[in-house]
């Protein structure tokens, strides 16, 4: 049944890479890192033997990748999570070894595997949507370059409105998209160990409990807590909001694209269409569709995760144990949607002509509020004149009201949409500009670390 988890529509949403990182069998792996690491964190403190934390160390690994998931599944189920019958493996296996049982688990609490052992796979699978998403961005930086000046039709509630350039269009997804992997990469970062005991205060390890965590977080390789976060759920909200402003980010786009993928449009077309079980004809915007369908499923789970963040008084029922799923969920489906919309973006084929031909659509209405500006200045009634014959739909250059102030051939000059883009080149190059200002921050902070 492991194997078979996800099998069917994973690869479709984009999640088969993703979904390794926090399946069943990554989470077993994890939470007996953590264990092994927390023996390593007590032996520098001396509360363990160095060499029964390389036994229980060995021991855990081999138990990570062979332990039976199901019948640990079903002994969980009687103290509410799998730590307490994941600890009772791990202390017989290495009973035989005579290495005692308080080498294993020292001083912590079911929540502190838990909590800890989500950490680590919320950072792992973090760092693959960053990735993603950096991959996206840079794909959508190469088309808002290669379209700077191409011009196309901005859409407004639905209706045409007035010029744009697609590279326009493009560096608004690329700056969402670096925006989306910013805080993704905060909050990886930020993946904090959990170390509390019973009941928060590290009582059965005191006066080592700060030591030891310190240790396990090095061990680990996470942030180190300033004191255990039990019931203070900041650190996985800040998670599953991240994801869901990644989500959004993508969704955005995604449905950008299906749009402007529509018949009646054709302004752009994926790389690898799908097709119909039905119709011959069509060719499907899928990568960008599944990216959508992958990133609508995120905001109720993140809703899920701050509506339990109210963990009451020092351990919570119920609301702790909600998380772990709702979390899992997220970065798979987050992952997908991001990964999706790589592929999406990578092999986007722009169909200038087609935004061309959309510009026309109108008989020139799209540059109404150019033509209107011009015949202001000879009379007050400009906005009403131009309003009349936008709605008849005949072109503006051959209405008599318009050609008595204004010759047919500036109307038509008025009429050219390349010449009313506004700002859009400068500001594609403002929004390109921010960023690689952004990242040569990022890389120059790694450096100094």
């Amino acid at each position: 049944m492991e194997s078979e988890r996800g099998a069917l529509f994973d690869p479709t949403f984009g999640s088969d890479a993703l979904a390794p990182l926090v399946g069943d069998r990554a989470w077993v792996t994890a939470m007996f890192a953590v264990e092994a690491a927390l023996s390593r964190a007590a032996a520098t403190v001396g509360l363990v033997e160095t060499g029964h934390a390389e036994i229980v160390t060995t021991t855990a690994t081999e138990l990570g990748a062979n332990l039976d998931i199901a019948r640990l599944g079903a002994d969980a189920a009687a103290g509410g999570n799998p730590v307490i019958p994941l600890v009772k493996i791990l202390r017989n296996e290495v009973a035989e070894a005579e290495v005692p049982a308080t080498a294993v688990h020292p001083g912590a609490t079911s929540q502190d595997i838990m909590d800890t052992a989500l950490m680590l796979l919320s950072r792992d699978a973090l760092g693959v949507i960053e990735a993603s998403l950096d991959a996206a961005s840079a794909a959508a930086r190469s088309l808002a370059l290669t379209h700077r000046t191409t011009p196309m039709a901005a859409r407004t509630l639905g209706q045409q409105a007035l010029p744009t350039t697609f590279g326009l269009v493009a560096a608004n997804w690329f700056s969402g998209l670096r925006r989306a992997r910013t805080g993704v990469a905060a909050v990886r970062r930020a993946c904090t160990v959990q170390y509390g005991g019973a009941a928060g205060t590290l009582a059965a390890v005191h006066p080592h409990g700060p030591a030891i965590a310190a240790a396990l977080a090095v061990e680990l390789g996470l942030a180190r807590q300033t004191a255990p976060w039990h019931t203070d759920r900041t650190a996985i909200a800040d998670i599953a909001c991240s994801l869901g402003v990644a989500a959004g980010t993508i969704g955005k786009i995604a449905g950008d694209i299906v749009s402007m993928s529509a018949t009646e449009l054709g302004e752009v077309s994926e790389d690898a269409p799908g097709g119909s079980s039905a119709m011959p004809h069509k060719r499907n915007p899928v990568a960008a569709v599944t990216a959508r369908a992958a990133a609508r499923r995120v905001p109720g789970a993140v809703a899920t995760v701050l509506s339990n963040m109210d963990h009451e008084h020092q351990r919570a029922a119920g609301a702790w144990h909600a998380e772990w799923e709702t979390i899992t969920d997220l970065l798979r489906l987050t992952g997908g949607a991001a990964h999706r919309i790589t592929q999406s973006l990578s092999g986007l084929h722009v169909h200038p002509e087609e935004m061309a031909r959309n510009l026309d659509a109108t008989g020139g209405a799209l540059l109404a509020e150019r033509v209107t500006a011009a015949l202001a200045a000879h009379t007050e009634q400009a906005r009403e004149i131009v309003t009349a014959r936008c709605a008849t739909g005949a072109p503006l250059d051959s209405d008599p009201a318009i050609t008595a102030f204004l010759p047919p051939s500036t109307v038509r000059e008025l009429l050219d949409p390349a010449a009313y883009l506004g700002h859009a080149p400068e500001l594609v190059d403002a929004i390109l500009a921010e960023h690689d200002l952004d990242t040569e921050h990022t890389t120059d902070s790694k450096d100094s670390r």
